[in-house]
């Protein structure tokens, strides 16, 4: 599950001559208190990998057992994608497909192990065994696929695993969806837990994403559930790494500016023990990264969730102002430093904002140092609609350096027509078609920018309503 990321591209969006009306970005955040767990509640788990719910919600699985509401934890992947920990637990180096699969059947073991120290039965787990480090990949590129995805060291196309739940499944985003509104229609959940939009794993904002199209797809099938992601990899936190029982978990600096709702649940000194057996239970990740997933076992856990951004159409009259929403302050999102790798780690990550003017989206990037011919982003926007079944739209990804552009869809690349990069000093404009994105109702999207050898910084992902 932790893996190394390099990745060139990064998300940005800039200022042209328009006159801007900004918002403030919010003070520090407020933590409130999660909201206690009720009897016959019904409590849904998304974990990317076994071992996220541990790290993430060890917690919730113990007050809300206590308070005899039912619990179900599905987990995504079977994780069979780790090589470090692959050879530092079994003590040799392999590349067969075999080895693979075997280590992802050693993490499911670990976590109905994991899953029984905390109360919790095996027909209370549901293994769906998509690829591990390749469920952002299908997100982004395999919908109405001739070809499904592929595992890199797995190198099968479907879910190998004879007791999944998905077994025989191809690794396409129809199957992921399919098995997420399944799943959710059938428990309908009063309570959700999934990993957070900014998460910097990509298989952990890949579960986010399912479950919020899967959430919007059954919006009118299901009573809706309240929603708590939380956060597993983000640069340097949570420090100081090691086994800290005595200490508080707190949110990562970046992220207290943000337009986010912070919950916490305290965790009693027995709650904090069991955490931490279960955390052992996974040997398998353990012996390579103890320092860093004993970090989570604290006094409590925390949640948060961002406020859902609403534009309403705008006109370009000359003496109006547009008037950017939404303001996200960027963050390095490489994987190397959310293990710790800070060296690299730079001041200048900027923010990005939006606005909707005549059926176009802007996308503004601003950088308190000046941008060069270097600069580079790498937006994200997957669009819903009320009237086009999800598979069926446009999964856009967009590539600029300075002001040229390249438009990708489903992983082809498109014509740029009627898109336009807009750049000045401090600032980036992107502006795209509405049509492009198959004239959405609500907007996932997501930005990574960088410059030369400048680490990437990044947006989570954020909900977009177009009014």
């Amino acid at each position: 599950m932790r893996r190394i990321i390099f990745i060139i591209f990064i998300f940005s969006a800039i200022l042209s001559s328009t006159s801007i009306i900004a918002d403030t970005i919010s003070p520090k955040a407020q933590i409130f208190e999660l909201e206690p767990f009720k009897k016959g509640e019904r409590v849904l788990i998304f974990a990317p990998h076994p071992d996220d719910e541990t790290i993430g919600c060890a917690g919730v699985i113990q007050h809300a057992l206590k308070a005899g509401a039912e619990i179900k934890v599905v987990y995504l992947t079977n994780g069979d994608h780790n090589q470090l920990a692959f050879i530092v637990y079994e003590k040799r180096l392999t590349l067969r497909k075999g080895e693979f699969l075997h280590m992802g059947e050693v993490r499911r073991k670990e976590a109905v192990a994991a899953m029984k120290l905390l109360g919790l039965k095996e027909n209370n787990l549901v293994f769906l065994g998509y690829p591990d480090f390749g469920t952002l990949a299908i997100f982004n590129r395999y919908w109405q696929s001739l070809k499904p995805f592929k595992s890199l060291l797995t190198r099968v196309t479907s879910v190998p695993y004879k007791n999944n739940y998905s077994y025989g499944s191809p690794y396409t985003g129809e199957s992921i969806l399919k098995d997420f509104k399944q799943i959710i229609q059938d428990y309908k959940p009063d309570k959700i837990f999934v990993s957070h939009p900014a998460d910097t794993n990509g298989d952990h904002k890949a579960c986010y994403l399912f479950c919020e199209v899967a959430l919007w797809e059954l919006k009118d099938k299901i009573p809706v559930p309240k929603v708590y992601p939380y956060l597993v990899h983000h640069a340097g936190w949570p420090l100081p790494r090691h086994y800290h029982p005595e200490m508080s978990l707190t949110p990562p600096e970046n992220l207290l500016s943000q337009d986010l709702s912070w919950y916490d649940l305290g965790l009693s000194p027995d709650e904090v023990e069991q955490k931490h057996k279960a955390m052992l239970c996974y040997k398998s990740q353990t012996k390579s990264s103890a320092f860093y997933l004993l970090s989570f076992v604290r006094r409590n856990e925390l949640f948060s969730k961002y406020s859902e951004i609403t534009l309403s159409r705008q006109m370009s009259l000359k003496e109006k102002a547009i008037s950017f929403l939404g303001f996200s302050k960027m963050y390095s999102d490489s994987e190397s430093a959310s293990l710790g790798r800070l060296d690299d780690l730079v001041d200048d990550q900027g923010q990005v904002s939006y606005a909707v003017v005549d059926n176009n989206l802007l996308v503004r990037v601003e950088k308190e140092e000046n941008i060069s011919r270097r600069f580079k982003v790498a937006l994200l926007l997957f669009g819903f609609s009320n009237k086009t079944p999800f598979e069926k739209m446009p999964k856009i990804r967009i590539l600029t350096q300075y002001n040229q552009v390249k438009i990708i869809n489903k992983g082809r690349v498109v014509p740029s027509t009627g898109v336009s990069v807009e750049v000045n000093k401090h600032a980036l404009i992107l502006r795209l078609p509405l049509e492009l994105l198959g004239n959405p109702d609500f907007i996932l999207t997501s930005l990574r920018a960088y410059g030369g050898k400048v680490p990437v910084d990044a947006t989570a992902f954020r909900k977009i309503e177009i009014k």
